[in-house]
């Protein structure tokens, strides 16, 4: 018994790390900016990031989380990378990164920046429902 009870728990850590790995959060761009985010009629999470930011790269992974668990559910969750699309990053302000916006009706209402605990990031999206 005690076999399969490791067994079960060996499971379920692979199926739960599997499925994080390979969903991910959506892309966002200079391009799609207008009708993904700001023509949402759900909130919108945005992740500014960029490949080269440590505590950027440290949040991947909480931020795929996170669209694993909300996106799709009432909310989307997305990142959008600032060297790539320095225009919305400019446009909203952002002097460092990570900094994540959530959007509501095509406005922003909550932003935190630096590396957050997904607890917060999850509590600033359910506050823009």
């Amino acid at each position: 018994m005690r076999k399969l009870y490791h067994l079960t728990q060996g499971l379920s850590w692979i199926m739960m790390n599997f499925t994080n790995i390979i969903y991910m959060a959506r892309e966002f761009t200079d391009a799609n900016f207008k009708e993904e985010v700001l023509g949402s009629s759900e909130p919108v999470f945005v992740d500014f990031w960029a490949p080269w930011c440590g505590p950027c790269r440290m949040m991947g992974p909480v931020i795929d989380n996170l669209a694993h668990e909300l996106d799709g559910k009432g909310a989307k969750i997305g990142k959008l990378n600032v060297d790539d699309n320095p225009q919305m990053a400019q446009e909203y302000g952002i002097m460092s990164i990570p900094t994540m916006i959530v959007f509501k009706d095509g406005k922003p209402v909550a932003q935190v920046a630096g590396a957050q605990p997904i607890d917060q990031l999850k509590a600033m999206i359910a506050q823009a429902k």
